[in-house]
């Protein structure tokens, strides 16, 4: 397919689109469990045309999808927010793996490609991913893909009707330059 932005072993990325509004918010419905407390994504299709929206028309939001390579499937999703230019060129991740493909490393091999797109043509130095530190599933991705622990924020993001601590952890694109990144096809 033309619209893969990058290939891996077992994943491709590609830019969420409104089209993927039915088995977007399909699967989310089916995450729901999975996801809560820590992430609540859209369910419904006016929920996700204004979420998709957002990621498609503001130039400093990137959506990403990780679907499965054979069968097309979305497997997560991986977002790049909050990017800014200039002497910062940094960007905040956000993702969830949907329940079907949790556990299967399909978001490690997806969040490489991710990270290696974004130290590529989008020319950023440094990702950060903020999570709460109950969220063992999310802080594992981070470790897994050679992120650092940079500190705590105490009250850092509103969710779920509160403000929750957050872990800060971050990777440059320097740190990636001793690791050898996924493989793509």
């Amino acid at each position: 397919m033309n619209d893969h932005l990058a290939v891996g072993g077992r994943v491709v990325l590609r830019h969420i689109a409104l089209t993927d509004a039915d088995e977007f918010t399909a699967r989310a419905r089916e995450s729901r469990e999975l996801h809560r407390p820590w992430l609540f994504p859209p369910l419904t299709a006016d929920a996700f045309a204004g979420y998709a929206g957002q990621l498609v028309e503001d130039p400093a939001k990137h959506g990403f999808l990780v679907c499965e390579r054979e069968s097309g499937a979305i497997a997560g999703f991986i977002n790049i927010n909050n990017v800014v230019q200039g002497g910062f060129r940094s960007g905040a991740l956000g993702y969830g793996a949907f329940a079907h493909a949790a556990g299967r490393g399909l978001m490690s091999e997806g969040l490489g490609l991710v990270i290696r797109y974004a130290f590529g043509p989008l020319g950023l130095h440094r990702l950060e991913i903020n999570a709460q530190p109950g969220n063992t599933a999310s802080l594992a991705l981070a470790r897994r893909a050679g992120f650092r622990l940079e500190g705590f924020s105490p009250d850092f993001l509103f969710i779920d009707g509160a403000w929750r601590d957050h872990e800060r952890w971050a990777l440059t694109a320097e740190m990636t330059t001793a690791r050898p990144g996924p493989a793509s096809g």
